[in-house]
């Protein structure tokens, strides 16, 4: 059952927590697919693919469900010879006392058979970094950013340690960036000390650049199991490329086809790509939850306000920087999720239906709900629009192409360069 070319696998808490993964494996060299959910036991990975992640919905699933769904992914991947599984979470972590990634490192880190792995949530290209064991937005402490009221899993503190302490059986060792350059055997000896009264534990090194990242890989990519962002991805992909076999070459970026724009993301990154596809003359309608709930905006009124426009990108959105909170508080947070979830979902698969070859989602859980509706279960990763986000073309659709993105992801005219480089025009 063992692929003799894969080398390394990967766990995702949510899809574009996984395309971002991918789209840097991929970047890297390694012929990298992705597959939304885990497979059945005894179904084949086929050949050539060099690393495989796995997208999943832990991020706000129950607890138990979230550990057996991870551990069932890990269990998939190392059966077809992945030596490396990699637990990917979000880059601005779940400080919540309840969230899932402690008990889900946990239960990775026993199965692993290691004594230690490493915490290590950073993305330095997108200025998410970790000093001093605490993780930075962009300099701000994470906290104190605009993260700290993310209405799913809010960010309470900084301190991964702290965060950590919480959610996981397992004590943490903080390896400063002096110490992270400092004599490999010196940095041995100060784990081993550490962890000589202990089952097992964390490393939550520094990183605050590429470099650190690649330091971070040479120390510690040899583990059986490494834990974080996307951050070392690259220096992952690095290390193995050395023995890899050449790596096939990605699909291409543009077909033949109109393109829908889906946002569902609250955050400001993605307000801000909004308003430039607005001000740039671009057509769109938003969404309204209390219009939805009424039936006065339904997918036949959408879908005929889509097809008056011939030809054009149409966006389609959810939240936009005037949004009035009396829609939050009288129908609740998770009523609007559904809501608008839902009818993204909807539309997403009348496009398809319809003949669109081009589909841009903002939002990870607007993401998931797409891909899940759409019964898409496995993707070959292309180039990347922005860091992070990739071009991804269906396995049994290739005519199709998908940009899947965190809300937070990308520059004030992505959509627009999305649009760009998913077409022929």
């Amino acid at each position: 059952m063992k692929d003799r070319s894969l080398l390394m696998g990967c766990v995702a808490d949510d899809f574009t927590g996984a395309s971002d993964a991918a789209s840097f494996l991929a970047k890297g060299g390694l012929r990298t697919l992705l597959l939304n959910g885990v497979p059945d036991a005894g179904e084949a990975l086929g050949d050539g693919w060099q690393a495989v992640v796995i997208a999943l919905k832990t991020r706000t699933m129950a607890k138990t469900l979230a550990v057996g769904a991870s551990d069932a992914a890990a269990s998939w991947l190392r059966a077809r010879g992945a030596g490396l599984v990699y637990e990917k979470y979000c880059s601005t972590f779940d400080s919540t006392r309840e969230g899932n990634i402690g008990p889900i490192s946990d239960r990775l880190l026993e199965a692993s058979g290691a004594k230690y792995s490493i915490i290590c949530p950073a993305l330095p290209v997108n200025k998410r970094t970790v000093s001093g064991g605490h993780l930075f937005v962009d300099g701000v402490p994470l906290h104190e950013s605009s993260m700290k009221d993310h209405p799913l899993t809010p960010m309470w503190d900084s301190d991964l340690e702290a965060l950590m302490g919480p959610q996981s059986k397992y004590a943490c060792f903080k390896l400063g960036k002096k110490e992270l350059y400092g004599e490999d055997d010196a940095i041995r000896r100060s784990l081993e000390e550490f962890g000589r009264d202990k089952e097992r534990f964390y490393v939550i090194p520094d990183c605050v650049d590429e470099a650190d990242s690649a330091r971070i890989v040479q120390l510690f990519g040899d583990l059986p199991l490494l834990t974080g962002g996307s951050g070392l991805m690259g220096a992952l992909a690095a290390k193995f490329g050395r023995a890899s076999l050449a790596a096939a070459a990605a699909p291409t970026s543009a077909v033949e086809g109109r393109a829908l724009i889906l946002a569902g993301s609250c955050s400001k990154a993605t307000l801000e790509q909004t308003e430039c596809f607005k001000a740039s003359g671009g057509s769109s309608l938003r969404l309204s939850p209390f219009e939805l709930l009424r039936g006065t905006q339904t997918l036949d009124s959408i879908w005929d306000f889509i097809e008056k426009l011939p030809g054009e990108p149409v966006l389609i959105y959810s939240f936009d920087k005037e949004r009035s909170p009396e829609e939050t508080r009288e129908l609740g947070q998770e009523k609007i999720s559904e809501l608008l979830e839902g009818m993204t979902s909807r539309i997403a698969e009348k496009a398809i239906q319809s003949g669109f070859a081009r589909l841009i989602v903002a939002g990870g859980e607007t993401s998931g709900a797409v891909t899940k509706a759409l019964g898409f279960s496995s993707f070959e990763i292309g180039e990347s629009v922005a860091p992070g986000v990739p071009i991804m073309a269906p396995t049994n659709r290739r005519d199709v192409r998908l940009v899947l993105k965190s809300g937070n992801f990308g520059d004030r005219e992505f959509f627009l360069k999305a649009v760009r480089m998913t077409g022929n025009a």
